[in-house]
């Protein structure tokens, strides 16, 4: 079994192409992404023209249903990636 620190998995959660994250937010609504995760983990492939290992994009499309959410909300893409990262480093418990 491999074992990650937390500063690996820290990496593995925050590691995504930005540009690919704005592409998502513009391109796909809110329900859109909600669509695309349930397709994704029922029948292994999805609707939002996303091709990788099958975590990976379970992974991708969460970040982009938060970040699209929060964009909803009135937040900037900028802001709303911020409370992303923010969010994912309190999960680590690397801020309160």
């Amino acid at each position: 079994m491999i074992k990650y620190t937390k500063s690996q998995i820290m990496r593995a959660a925050l590691d995504m192409d930005t540009k690919e994250l704005k592409r998502l937010t513009e391109k796909f609504t809110l329900e859109q992404l909600e669509a695309c995760i349930r397709q994704q983990v029922e029948k292994g492939e999805n609707a939002c023209d996303i091709v990788d290992e099958h975590d990976e994009v379970i992974t991708a499309l969460s970040k982009a249903e938060v970040v699209r959410e929060l964009m909803e909300q009135g937040m900037t893409f900028p802001n709303a990636l911020r409370e992303l990262g923010r969010r994912i480093r309190a999960v680590y418990g690397k801020e309160g």
